[in-house]
């Protein structure tokens, strides 16, 4: 495939909004789906649906394969080392919620301290303020600076012989910035403290190799994979799967059951309660397919230039604000204008057939840090080019008319 011409990939593109072609500027909330994966779930509805572990009828036995097989297929796409550290979960969300609760339950003790940083999304900050109600336990904070950035040494002063857990995204969904979570876990691994990294924003676009990265628990989000909603994957060290309570209880993910006791399955049925999304885990595989055929070298090169010429481009509209500057950035710009509300800026786009997100972006901590109750926010997948970001600052400029700016 060539990256050129990959909007044919794309079925949604072929549509018209508001009478312009879609220019689609919102991949860190969810990216569009290629005409491969839409079609795999089509084909495994139409010829091939069962329920997944429990019969052993002929479609099941076949929808269990298939099922296990995209297991494998995540397990050497990521490199991580048994089969068994691959959990299916229905997003990123649910799969850090099933760290916070186990870990938490286990692990965690009045006083003692759960490292994160002002960046996060709120999916790797609530579930951890649940265990803070629930087990007296502490959540510190690395400040951001005027660039968007942590610094190393931030969080190597909050460290302490209390901290528990370090649980910090790969990179901000408002500001871009790419944390340097090699150098963290290393730190981490110094003081026999586990890492949990979000890597909703980095998974489709970093190579990323787990045994190599050394984190403990790494959380992925399908939907901005170019693959299928009420999709995530929690990657997790082994050992901490064994030792981990259930996160859910119900069908699948037992061993026996009597009236005075329950015992459960290995990892990682075990932590699969109830009837799985198998459809969605097949489609996954051709997400995966998808990137591969390409390459997450080509796609990040690709990002990235789209993503300088964009900065570069707005930068020069003494209108706009661009927030964060960090040294290392992924593909997302955040921006205010001066007497427009994003709000307003994103229904101003939408007229033009451009999507962009605006609000905080469930970071609200960071806005707060930054002084300011919402961005817009225009971010970058494979399917963009530089005619879309002359269509956004032409758009912006449209803003600037309306509101006699």
């Amino acid at each position: 495939m060539d990256i050129k011409n990959i909007k044919s990939e794309f079925p949604i593109f072929k549509q018209k909004v508001n009478g312009k072609p879609l220019t689609y500027l919102d991949s860190a909330n969810s990216s569009q789906k290629p005409k491969a994966v839409i079609d795999r779930i089509s084909n495994f509805y139409e010829t091939e649906f069962s329920n997944v572990g429990r019969s052993v009828h002929t479609l099941a036995v076949k929808a269990t394969n298939r099922f296990e097989d995209v297991r494998d297929k995540v397990k050497a796409y990521l490199n991580a080392k048994h089969r068994e550290e691959i959990i299916f979960t229905k997003g990123a969300t649910e799969a850090i919620n099933l760290v916070a609760t186990a870990f938490g339950e286990k692990f965690i003790n009045k006083g003692d301290e759960i490292l994160t940083t002002e960046l996060e999304h709120h999916s790797n900050y609530v579930p951890w303020h649940f265990v803070r109600q629930k087990k007296g336990a502490v959540i510190k904070f690395a400040s951001v600076n005027e660039k968007g950035e942590v610094d190393l040494d931030e969080i190597k002063k909050l460290i302490t012989n209390k901290t528990k857990i370090i649980a910090i995204t790969h990179i901000s969904n408002v500001t871009g910035t790419i944390m340097p979570i090699k150098k963290i876990i290393d730190m981490a691994k110094e003081k026999k403290i586990p890492v949990l990294i979000d890597g909703t924003q980095g998974a489709p676009h970093i190579k990323l190799d787990l045994q190599d990265l050394d984190c403990d628990f790494y959380a992925i989000s399908c939907h901005k994979m170019y693959g299928p909603n009420g999709l995530g994957i929690l990657y997790s060290k082994k050992k901490w799967l064994d030792e981990f309570p259930p996160y859910q209880g119900g069908g699948g993910m037992i061993s026996e059951v009597f009236k005075d006791n329950v015992t459960f399955a290995s990892t990682p049925t075990k932590f699969e309660a109830g009837t799985m999304q198998t459809a969605e885990v097949v489609g996954f595989s051709e997400a995966i397919n998808f990137i591969e055929n390409l390459g997450i070298e080509k796609i990040n090169k690709h990002e990235n230039e789209i993503l300088e010429y964009g900065i570069e481009k707005l930068k020069r509209n003494n209108s706009v604000n661009i927030f964060g500057d960090p040294k290392e950035r992924g593909s997302v710009i955040s921006f205010t204008m001066k007497g427009i509300h994003p709000h307003d800026i994103a229904t101003i786009l939408d007229e033009d057939g451009v999507a962009i997100r605006a609000g905080h972006h469930c970071c609200q901590i960071l806005h707060d840090k930054m002084g300011i109750s919402a961005t817009a926010r225009a971010s970058i997948g494979v399917y963009n080019t530089k005619e879309d970001i002359d269509i956004l600052c032409d758009s912006i400029n449209k803003c600037k008319k309306v509101f006699n700016i």
